[in-house]
């Protein structure tokens, strides 16, 4: 994860006009890690209300899982499944 001082750093006003919080370009990093831009809305509404842990454990599971699945997204999405339904069974 990267600290505030460089995401604002790093912001180009020009570029990336559209991006003004944290969370969107959080939800955008996703969306490149996972090769899933046609949902990076989709990853930008996860990272405002989705607890930040349960998407780093999520994100971590998909960079180490062995797979060769194409669809990086929806291995994603079952682990972040997983992680919210073991975090409400505590």
């Amino acid at each position: 994860m990267q600290k505030i001082g460089t995401v604002l750093k790093n912001f180009d006003p020009f570029k990336d006009r559209y991006i003004s919080r944290e969370f969107q370009s959080y939800g955008i990093y996703l969306s490149e890690i996972l090769n899933d831009y046609k949902h990076k809305s989709l990853y930008i509404k996860l990272a405002k209300t989705v607890h930040r842990s349960i998407l780093e454990k999520a994100l971590s599971y998909v960079r180490d899982a062995k797979t060769t699945t194409p669809n990086k997204g929806a291995l994603f999405m079952w682990q972040m499944k997983q992680l919210k339904e073991a975090g409400n069974r505590k």
